[in-house]
Protein backbone atom coordinates (compact mmCIF):
# COMPACT_ATOMS: atom_id res chain seq x y z
CA UNK A 1 0.00 0.00 0.00
CA UNK A 2 1.08 3.84 -0.06
CA UNK A 3 1.43 6.03 2.51
CA UNK A 4 2.01 9.37 2.50
CA UNK A 5 3.46 11.13 5.91
CA UNK A 6 3.58 14.94 6.95
CA UNK A 7 5.51 16.27 9.63
CA UNK A 8 6.95 19.53 9.81
CA UNK A 9 9.47 19.41 12.85
CA UNK A 10 12.44 17.30 14.15
CA UNK A 11 10.50 15.33 17.04
CA UNK A 12 7.89 14.81 14.00
CA UNK A 13 10.91 13.19 12.11
CA UNK A 14 11.76 10.63 14.83
CA UNK A 15 8.24 9.67 15.75
CA UNK A 16 7.57 9.63 12.09
CA UNK A 17 10.54 7.48 11.56
CA UNK A 18 9.51 4.77 13.99
CA UNK A 19 5.72 4.47 12.22
CA UNK A 20 7.68 3.83 9.16
CA UNK A 21 9.47 0.99 10.51
CA UNK A 22 6.55 -0.90 11.84
CA UNK A 23 4.77 0.15 8.73
CA UNK A 24 6.96 -1.96 7.33
CA UNK A 25 7.59 -4.51 9.25
CA UNK A 26 3.14 -4.84 8.46
CA UNK A 27 3.54 -3.98 4.94
CA UNK A 28 6.88 -5.27 3.32
CA UNK A 29 6.25 -3.49 0.13
CA UNK A 30 4.65 -0.48 1.57
CA UNK A 31 5.24 3.01 -0.33
CA UNK A 32 6.16 5.97 1.29
CA UNK A 33 6.81 9.82 0.80
CA UNK A 34 7.75 11.76 3.72
CA UNK A 35 7.70 15.30 4.42
CA UNK A 36 9.76 15.27 7.52
CA UNK A 37 13.89 14.58 8.06
CA UNK A 38 16.66 12.45 7.83
CA UNK A 39 15.17 9.96 10.45
CA UNK A 40 12.46 9.11 7.86
CA UNK A 41 14.13 9.19 5.13
CA UNK A 42 16.84 6.50 6.30
CA UNK A 43 13.96 4.29 7.48
CA UNK A 44 12.41 4.19 3.96
CA UNK A 45 10.25 7.43 3.36
CA UNK A 46 11.17 9.11 -0.08
CA UNK A 47 11.84 12.62 0.73
CA UNK A 48 9.21 14.96 -0.50
CA UNK A 49 10.30 17.80 1.70
CA UNK A 50 13.02 18.55 4.87
CA UNK A 51 11.82 19.93 7.85
CA UNK A 52 14.64 22.61 8.16
CA UNK A 53 12.66 23.92 5.29
CA UNK A 54 9.62 24.11 7.36
CA UNK A 55 10.71 25.24 10.62
CA UNK A 56 9.64 28.83 12.00
CA UNK A 57 8.05 30.53 14.78
CA UNK A 58 5.63 33.45 15.66
CA UNK A 59 3.64 35.49 14.13
CA UNK A 60 5.85 37.88 11.98
CA UNK A 61 8.02 34.54 10.74
CA UNK A 62 4.83 33.18 9.58
CA UNK A 63 3.23 36.63 8.00
CA UNK A 64 7.23 36.93 6.15
CA UNK A 65 6.93 33.25 5.55
CA UNK A 66 3.19 33.44 3.56
CA UNK A 67 4.28 32.82 0.00
CA UNK A 68 6.09 29.82 0.87
CA UNK A 69 3.61 28.30 2.84
CA UNK A 70 1.27 28.63 0.13
CA UNK A 71 3.65 27.14 -2.29
CA UNK A 72 4.37 24.24 0.25
CA UNK A 73 0.60 23.58 0.39
CA UNK A 74 0.01 23.86 -3.30
CA UNK A 75 3.40 21.47 -3.75
CA UNK A 76 1.65 19.21 -0.98
CA UNK A 77 -1.94 18.63 -2.90
CA UNK A 78 -0.39 17.93 -6.26
CA UNK A 79 2.16 15.49 -4.74
CA UNK A 80 -0.33 13.57 -2.70
CA UNK A 81 -2.87 13.65 -6.39
CA UNK A 82 0.12 12.18 -8.03
CA UNK A 83 1.28 9.60 -5.58
CA UNK A 84 -2.41 8.79 -5.40
CA UNK A 85 -1.72 7.82 -1.56
CA UNK A 86 -4.25 5.06 0.08
CA UNK A 87 -3.86 6.78 3.27
CA UNK A 88 -2.33 10.36 4.34
CA UNK A 89 -0.78 10.57 7.74
CA UNK A 90 -0.42 13.40 9.47
CA UNK A 91 1.79 14.18 12.49
CA UNK A 92 1.13 17.28 15.14
CA UNK A 93 2.33 20.37 13.15
CA UNK A 94 -1.81 21.38 12.72
CA UNK A 95 -1.15 24.79 11.35
CA UNK A 96 -0.22 22.88 8.09
CA UNK A 97 -2.16 19.55 8.11
CA UNK A 98 -5.43 20.68 9.24
CA UNK A 99 -5.28 22.09 5.56
CA UNK A 100 -4.39 19.01 4.31
CA UNK A 101 -6.71 17.09 5.86
CA UNK A 102 -9.54 19.44 5.06
CA UNK A 103 -8.48 18.82 1.21
CA UNK A 104 -7.84 15.41 1.42
CA UNK A 105 -10.76 14.58 3.18
CA UNK A 106 -12.86 16.54 0.59
CA UNK A 107 -11.16 14.66 -2.23
CA UNK A 108 -11.47 11.18 -1.17
CA UNK A 109 -8.60 10.21 0.84
CA UNK A 110 -8.54 8.08 4.01
CA UNK A 111 -6.81 10.79 6.78
CA UNK A 112 -5.17 9.71 9.85
CA UNK A 113 -3.36 11.98 12.54
CA UNK A 114 -0.76 11.15 14.83
CA UNK A 115 0.15 13.21 17.91
CA UNK A 116 -2.88 15.38 17.98
CA UNK A 117 -2.77 19.03 17.80
CA UNK A 118 -2.46 21.16 21.02
CA UNK A 119 -6.15 21.72 20.62
CA UNK A 120 -6.87 21.12 24.18
CA UNK A 121 -4.69 23.91 25.20
CA UNK A 122 -5.82 27.17 22.66
CA UNK A 123 -8.20 27.32 19.81
CA UNK A 124 -10.66 24.12 20.89
CA UNK A 125 -13.28 24.95 17.78
CA UNK A 126 -10.27 23.33 15.83
CA UNK A 127 -11.94 19.83 17.04
CA UNK A 128 -14.65 20.16 14.59
CA UNK A 129 -12.25 20.20 11.75
CA UNK A 130 -10.71 16.81 13.51
CA UNK A 131 -14.09 15.73 13.03
CA UNK A 132 -15.01 16.40 10.17
CA UNK A 133 -11.81 15.81 8.37
CA UNK A 134 -10.09 13.45 10.25
CA UNK A 135 -11.00 9.57 9.98
CA UNK A 136 -8.75 8.55 12.83
CA UNK A 137 -6.99 10.09 15.64
CA UNK A 138 -4.10 8.86 17.62
CA UNK A 139 -3.66 10.54 20.82
CA UNK A 140 -0.56 10.03 23.54
CA UNK A 141 -1.24 12.30 26.23
CA UNK A 142 -3.50 10.38 28.96
CA UNK A 143 -5.60 13.15 29.38
CA UNK A 144 -6.37 13.63 25.71
CA UNK A 145 -8.90 10.52 24.96
CA UNK A 146 -11.24 11.88 27.99
CA UNK A 147 -11.00 15.52 26.47
CA UNK A 148 -11.59 14.38 22.85
CA UNK A 149 -14.84 12.03 24.33
CA UNK A 150 -16.26 15.54 26.10
CA UNK A 151 -16.37 16.27 22.02
CA UNK A 152 -18.28 13.23 20.97
CA UNK A 153 -15.14 11.96 19.49
CA UNK A 154 -13.96 9.00 19.83
CA UNK A 155 -10.27 8.95 19.49
CA UNK A 156 -7.08 6.08 19.91
CA UNK A 157 -5.17 6.30 22.87
CA UNK A 158 -1.37 4.72 21.87
CA UNK A 159 0.87 6.09 24.53
CA UNK A 160 3.40 8.29 24.47
CA UNK A 161 6.26 7.50 21.55
CA UNK A 162 9.13 9.08 23.48
CA UNK A 163 8.85 5.51 25.51
CA UNK A 164 9.66 3.47 22.36
CA UNK A 165 12.50 5.83 21.94
CA UNK A 166 14.48 6.01 25.17
CA UNK A 167 13.68 2.21 25.56
CA UNK A 168 15.66 1.55 23.10
CA UNK A 169 18.56 4.02 23.70
CA UNK A 170 21.74 2.59 24.76
CA UNK A 171 24.09 4.88 27.06
CA UNK A 172 27.44 5.55 26.06
CA UNK A 173 29.48 4.44 29.40
CA UNK A 174 32.58 6.53 27.88
CA UNK A 175 30.47 9.63 27.20
CA UNK A 176 32.71 11.83 29.84
CA UNK A 177 36.17 10.06 27.44
CA UNK A 178 34.83 10.78 24.00
CA UNK A 179 33.61 14.18 24.77
CA UNK A 180 36.24 15.81 26.99
CA UNK A 181 34.65 16.49 29.82
CA UNK A 182 35.86 17.13 33.35
CA UNK A 183 33.93 15.67 36.32
CA UNK A 184 32.34 18.68 37.30
CA UNK A 185 28.37 17.52 37.61
CA UNK A 186 26.65 18.40 34.57
CA UNK A 187 23.91 21.48 33.87
CA UNK A 188 22.06 20.66 30.41
CA UNK A 189 20.93 23.46 28.35
CA UNK A 190 18.12 22.00 25.77
CA UNK A 191 17.34 25.90 24.17
CA UNK A 192 14.89 24.49 21.87
CA UNK A 193 15.11 23.36 17.86
CA UNK A 194 14.33 26.43 16.10
CA UNK A 195 16.83 29.15 15.56
CA UNK A 196 14.21 32.09 17.45
CA UNK A 197 14.11 29.83 20.20
CA UNK A 198 17.71 29.05 20.96
CA UNK A 199 18.58 33.21 20.42
CA UNK A 200 15.88 33.99 23.23
CA UNK A 201 16.58 31.20 25.35
CA UNK A 202 20.49 30.86 25.01
CA UNK A 203 21.40 34.66 26.02
CA UNK A 204 19.47 34.16 29.56
CA UNK A 205 20.75 30.41 30.21
CA UNK A 206 24.13 31.11 29.65
CA UNK A 207 24.22 34.11 31.82
CA UNK A 208 23.80 32.13 35.15
CA UNK A 209 26.97 30.16 34.48
CA UNK A 210 29.95 32.02 36.72
CA UNK A 211 27.20 31.65 39.25
CA UNK A 212 27.92 27.82 39.07
CA UNK A 213 31.30 27.40 38.86
CA UNK A 214 31.57 23.75 40.54
CA UNK A 215 29.48 22.91 37.49
CA UNK A 216 29.97 22.44 33.88
CA UNK A 217 27.31 23.88 31.79
CA UNK A 218 26.46 21.60 27.90
CA UNK A 219 24.40 23.20 25.37
CA UNK A 220 22.46 20.29 23.50
CA UNK A 221 22.28 21.19 19.64
CA UNK A 222 19.19 20.91 17.23
CA UNK A 223 19.55 18.68 14.05
CA UNK A 224 18.07 21.29 12.60
CA UNK A 225 20.54 24.29 13.77
CA UNK A 226 24.29 24.30 12.24
CA UNK A 227 26.74 24.07 14.85
CA UNK A 228 27.97 27.73 13.93
CA UNK A 229 24.75 29.44 15.22
CA UNK A 230 25.60 28.59 18.55
CA UNK A 231 29.31 29.78 18.23
CA UNK A 232 27.73 33.08 19.53
CA UNK A 233 26.55 31.67 22.66
CA UNK A 234 29.53 29.92 23.90
CA UNK A 235 31.58 33.64 24.71
CA UNK A 236 34.99 31.13 25.14
CA UNK A 237 33.71 30.10 28.55
CA UNK A 238 35.57 27.19 29.20
CA UNK A 239 32.00 25.93 31.53
CA UNK A 240 30.19 25.98 28.31
CA UNK A 241 30.27 23.71 26.34
CA UNK A 242 28.49 22.59 22.93
CA UNK A 243 27.55 18.90 21.75
CA UNK A 244 25.60 17.86 18.61
CA UNK A 245 23.38 14.42 17.97
CA UNK A 246 24.06 13.96 21.71
CA UNK A 247 21.12 14.79 23.48
CA UNK A 248 19.98 11.34 25.42
CA UNK A 249 23.51 10.66 26.42
CA UNK A 250 23.75 14.17 27.88
CA UNK A 251 20.75 13.91 29.83
CA UNK A 252 21.69 10.22 30.68
CA UNK A 253 24.73 12.13 32.92
CA UNK A 254 23.34 15.06 33.95
CA UNK A 255 22.58 16.69 37.39
CA UNK A 256 20.06 19.26 36.19
CA UNK A 257 18.89 21.01 33.02
CA UNK A 258 17.31 23.96 32.02
CA UNK A 259 14.47 23.24 29.13
CA UNK A 260 12.66 25.50 27.13
CA UNK A 261 8.96 24.02 27.11
CA UNK A 262 8.51 21.32 24.73
CA UNK A 263 8.71 17.72 24.20
CA UNK A 264 12.25 18.02 25.64
CA UNK A 265 10.76 18.48 28.78
CA UNK A 266 9.01 15.07 28.93
CA UNK A 267 12.04 13.71 27.89
CA UNK A 268 14.19 15.05 30.56
CA UNK A 269 11.81 13.93 32.82
CA UNK A 270 11.71 9.95 31.89
CA UNK A 271 15.50 10.49 32.34
CA UNK A 272 14.58 11.87 35.91
CA UNK A 273 17.01 14.78 35.28
CA UNK A 274 15.33 17.54 37.80
CA UNK A 275 14.70 20.49 35.65
CA UNK A 276 13.65 23.77 34.98
CA UNK A 277 11.14 24.88 32.42
CA UNK A 278 11.56 28.20 30.26
CA UNK A 279 9.50 29.88 27.66
CA UNK A 280 10.08 33.62 25.96
CA UNK A 281 9.18 34.99 22.99
CA UNK A 282 7.67 37.60 21.55
CA UNK A 283 5.93 40.76 23.58
CA UNK A 284 2.81 40.89 21.23
CA UNK A 285 3.01 36.89 19.88
CA UNK A 286 3.01 35.95 23.59
CA UNK A 287 0.36 38.15 24.16
CA UNK A 288 -1.93 36.87 21.76
CA UNK A 289 -0.98 33.53 22.84
CA UNK A 290 -2.32 34.77 26.66
CA UNK A 291 -5.40 35.65 25.48
CA UNK A 292 -6.63 32.04 23.71
CA UNK A 293 -4.60 29.67 25.75
CA UNK A 294 -7.03 27.93 28.44
CA UNK A 295 -4.24 25.47 30.30
CA UNK A 296 -2.65 25.98 33.67
CA UNK A 297 0.88 25.06 32.57
CA UNK A 298 2.71 25.06 29.88
CA UNK A 299 5.21 22.50 30.19
CA UNK A 300 4.14 18.52 29.31
CA UNK A 301 4.66 17.21 32.41
CA UNK A 302 3.08 19.59 34.59
CA UNK A 303 0.13 19.38 32.65
CA UNK A 304 -0.11 15.23 32.65
CA UNK A 305 0.22 15.30 36.52
CA UNK A 306 -2.48 18.04 36.74
CA UNK A 307 0.06 20.28 38.81
CA UNK A 308 3.33 21.87 39.40
CA UNK A 309 6.20 19.67 39.52
CA UNK A 310 8.58 21.35 37.38
CA UNK A 311 9.04 25.34 38.23
CA UNK A 312 8.38 27.19 35.14
CA UNK A 313 9.41 30.74 34.16
CA UNK A 314 7.42 31.95 31.35
CA UNK A 315 8.12 35.30 29.65
CA UNK A 316 9.56 38.13 32.13
CA UNK A 317 9.44 35.94 34.83
CA UNK A 318 12.39 34.35 32.53
CA UNK A 319 15.05 36.00 33.84
CA UNK A 320 18.83 35.79 35.50
CA UNK A 321 17.49 35.87 38.95
CA UNK A 322 14.74 33.83 39.31
CA UNK A 323 16.57 31.26 37.09
CA UNK A 324 19.63 31.27 39.13
CA UNK A 325 16.85 30.96 42.27
CA UNK A 326 15.13 27.95 40.91
CA UNK A 327 18.14 26.17 39.25
CA UNK A 328 19.47 26.33 43.18
CA UNK A 329 16.51 24.40 45.11
CA UNK A 330 16.53 21.65 42.54
CA UNK A 331 20.57 21.21 42.49
CA UNK A 332 20.01 19.90 46.08
CA UNK A 333 17.54 19.71 49.12
CA UNK A 334 13.38 18.39 48.87
CA UNK A 335 12.54 20.19 45.96
CA UNK A 336 14.88 17.95 44.16
CA UNK A 337 13.76 14.73 45.83
CA UNK A 338 9.97 15.39 45.34
CA UNK A 339 11.01 15.93 41.56
CA UNK A 340 12.51 13.15 41.13
CA UNK A 341 9.64 10.79 42.88
CA UNK A 342 6.99 12.77 40.74
CA UNK A 343 9.02 11.84 37.69
CA UNK A 344 8.20 8.23 38.96
CA UNK A 345 4.92 8.45 38.72
CA UNK A 346 4.76 10.21 35.74
CA UNK A 347 6.04 7.11 34.22
CA UNK A 348 3.78 5.12 35.50
CA UNK A 349 0.98 7.24 33.75
CA UNK A 350 2.42 7.30 30.68
CA UNK A 351 1.81 3.15 30.92
CA UNK A 352 3.66 0.69 28.24
CA UNK A 353 5.88 1.54 25.13
CA UNK A 354 4.62 0.40 22.12
CA UNK A 355 3.20 3.59 20.60
CA UNK A 356 4.47 3.28 16.82
CA UNK A 357 3.24 -0.62 16.68
CA UNK A 358 -0.18 -0.01 18.30
CA UNK A 359 -0.76 3.48 15.63
CA UNK A 360 0.74 1.35 12.41
CA UNK A 361 -1.46 -2.00 13.37
CA UNK A 362 -4.39 0.37 13.65
CA UNK A 363 -4.17 2.02 10.16
CA UNK A 364 -2.77 -1.52 8.30
CA UNK A 365 -5.44 -3.13 9.74
CA UNK A 366 -8.43 -0.41 8.63
CA UNK A 367 -6.91 -0.22 5.30
CA UNK A 368 -6.73 -3.76 4.37
CA UNK A 369 -10.32 -4.24 5.63
CA UNK A 370 -11.11 -1.09 3.77
CA UNK A 371 -12.84 0.01 6.84
CA UNK A 372 -11.65 3.39 8.12
CA UNK A 373 -13.56 4.07 10.98
CA UNK A 374 -14.69 7.46 10.25
CA UNK A 375 -16.68 9.88 12.66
Amino acid sequence: MKYYIISGEASGDLHGSNLIKALIKLDPEAQIRAWGGDLMKANGATLVKHYKDLAFMGIWAVIKKLPSILRNLKLCRNDILDFNTDALILIDYSGFNLRIAKWAKINGFKVFYYISPQVWATRENRVKKIKRYVDKMFVILPFEKEFYKKHNYNVEYVGHPLLDVINVYKSNPDFYIDNNLTEKPIIALLPGSRKQEIKAMLKIMTSIVNHFESYQFIIAGAPSVDKCYYENFLFNNSNILFLENQTYDLLNHSHAALVTSGTATLETAIFEVPQVVCYKTNPIFYRIVKKIIKVVYISIVNLIMEKKVVPELIQNDFNKVNLIAELNKILLGTDRINMIENYILLKEKLGKNGASKKTANIIYKLLKNNEVDCQ
